[in-house]
């Protein structure tokens, strides 16, 4: 017996179920995007002139990243998690200065026909890092100090990101409190959240005589029936106040902050405005798009939405009208399926580690996943507005698939190595 407990502590294995995902996702992804851009004159799925000859060579890329990874002492991602991300910060920094500015945004290096977008390749770096600090012994993030700075990890990159300005990325690093959620931070701070968004789109749709008024009424009916002690006053005045300041401040944002295009995708998102042939327009032609897919969609290479080019960045942000229009409700439905397996295999594994560290970093990676998915497919539908974020394993793009891989792989990598870990 003990021979077997020496034999097995040096196993290192894969998690079969998250790699076949892995490749699912890609396989399909990349057929998708050769139906969404295909060129009879380059019909070849290898063309490097076309969009999905390089998406094939930048899964070619994600293999070695796989490789890597896998060959590399699993310290090397654990311990050096504060130089990836100090690393990540600076480039995020750099960018800001001395990157390609694509779709009104600064997040771009250029490297000569490529283009490399930090805030993709560096969410690996935050959320190893977030799992690093959070993982520390005697860390509790029921401790406000401990809280703080678990916040302050994942808020930096997402205030640089912010500026850049991405606001689609900055929502993916603000989606990681959920691990500081998970490392012991108490639950209510998830509802302030809510309804400070509830507030947001409150303040947005009502003009400022009606919503303060309100706030007003519902802070008196607090006063006179919740319990007459010292504490609950300094909770419904702080309550009202910061209310306040939200319903305010959500419009200094939007007409100071941000960019006209952004404006008009919220305004169209909450019907304050009607704009078909605008900011709407994507929206409209996704919807139309995935709803002539019917039950069982039209077949590759056989939508008519796609072969016309009517909805714009259909290889990247929309790719999921593609699926929609070609394989249909059934198609959707089992793509759907993939994404909530994948992310419900990776939330199992992170409770069954050994270490903090790997169980932090796992709910990261969950975080992240999840986020995009909800989003990207939430902006095809119209229940989101537009903000660039990518489908995972998807959407055209070496940075985002390798920052996809990356992250995963590393989780992968840890799992393998739980029997040698605290056994």
């Amino acid at each position: 017996m003990a021979y077997g407990r020496s034999k097995n502590r040096n196993r290192v294995g894969f998690d079969w179920m998250l790699v076949t995902l892995y490749f699912l996702l890609c396989i399909w992804g990349w057929i998708s995007i050769y139906a969404a851009v295909y060129n009879e004159e380059s019909a070849s799925i290898f063309s490097l002139n076309e969009e999905y000859g390089k998406q094939g060579l930048f899964i070619i890329g994600g293999l070695l990243i796989i490789f890597f990874t896998m060959i590399t002492n699993y310290r090397f991602w654990t311990n050096l998690a504060p130089l990836w991300y100090a690393l990540s910060i600076i480039l995020l920094v750099l960018v800001l200065f001395v990157g390609k500015k694509i779709g009104g945004a600064r997040s771009w290096f250029g490297l000569g026909g490529f283009s490399l977008q930090p805030s993709e390749v560096g969410k690996f770096a935050t959320a190893l890092m977030l799992a690093f600090y959070a993982g520390l012994p005697r860390k509790n993030m029921k401790h406000w100090r401990d809280r703080i700075i678990g916040l302050a990890i994942l808020g930096l990159p997402g205030i640089l990101i912010a500026l850049q300005p991405d606001m689609g990325s900055t929502l993916v690093y603000m989606s990681l409190v959920f691990v500081v959620y998970r490392a012991g931070m108490p639950g209510y701070y998830i509802g302030i959240v809510l309804v400070a968004g509830a507030l947001a789109v409150a303040g947005l749709m009502l003009p400022l005589k009606y919503s303060l008024p309100g706030l007003g009424i519902i802070a008196i009916l607090a006063f006179l029936f919740l319990p007459k002690q010292r504490r609950y006053y300094f909770y419904n005045t702080l309550f009202t106040t910061m209310s306040a300041a939200i319903l305010y401040g959500v419009g200094f944002v939007m007409e100071k902050v941000l960019a006209p295009h952004q404006q008009v995708r919220i305004k169209v998102l909450l019907g304050l405005e009607d704009d078909p042939s605008g900011a709407g327009y994507n929206t409209l032609q996704s919807l139309i798009a995935i709803g002539s897919g019917g039950w069982t969609g039209k077949g590759f290479l056989n939508g008519t939405q796609t072969k016309l080019d009517f909805v714009p960045a259909q290889s990247t942000d929309y790719i999921f009208c593609t699926v929609g229009e070609e394989w249909g409700f059934l198609g959707t439905f089992f793509l759907m399926l993939l994404f909530a397996l994948l992310i419900g295999r990776i939330i199992w594994l992170s409770e069954r580690q050994k270490d903090n560290f790997s169980r932090f970093y796992g709910y990261g990676v969950a975080s992240i996943f999840f986020t995009h998915w909800v989003i990207n497919i939430g902006m095809t539908i119209g229940l989101f507005p537009t903000v660039g974020i990518p489908l995972p394993f998807f959407s055209y793009g070496g940075s985002s698939l390798w920052g996809f891989t990356l992250l995963l792989f590393i989780f992968i990598k840890l799992d393998g190595e739980r029997q040698n870990r605290l056994s």
